[in-house]
């Protein structure tokens, strides 16, 4: 019996899946069968780089890590969306290519300068009381 083309494609898409289901599960069972085990009261003490910790690990983190993190984090993924654009840029609808990357950069230069209105740029020092 003959499999159709358009069923035919969609087994690499299963081979692809399956080899990414390997790829993450691999590693996690791997390191089931051969990690070296504890028990006891150090398996629920607090590590932190191999120093022993001074105070309490609950702290106040300030705001601009989170801002910075989202705004790496939104970075990230434009990026991610500009490699197979420019890939594919000037093979066919070069004008409407351009005009698109065109107006996806420049709605990336309106969150920078949204960020930099709020002040998310800028720095400043608290002083440490001694």
């Amino acid at each position: 019996m003959e499999i159709p083309q358009a069923l035919s494609d969609f087994w690499f898409v299963l081979v692809f899946l399956v080899a990414a289901g390997l790829f993450a599960l691999g590693p996690l069972i791997i390191a089931k069968l051969i990690a070296p085990r504890s028990f006891g009261a150090a398996r629920d003490a607090t590590y932190e780089c191999g120093m022993p910790t001074i105070g309490s690990a609950w702290i106040q983190v300030g705001m601009i890590y989170y801002l910075f993190a989202l705004l790496f984090l939104a970075f990230d993924v434009d990026v991610l969306f500009l490699f197979p654009v420019l890939l594919a840029y000037g093979k066919g609808y070069v004008w409407r290519d351009f005009i698109e990357i065109t107006i996806f950069i420049g709605i990336l230069s309106l969150v920078i300068v949204y960020a930099w209105c709020r002040g998310v740029f800028s720095w400043k020092r608290k002083q440490v009381n001694p």
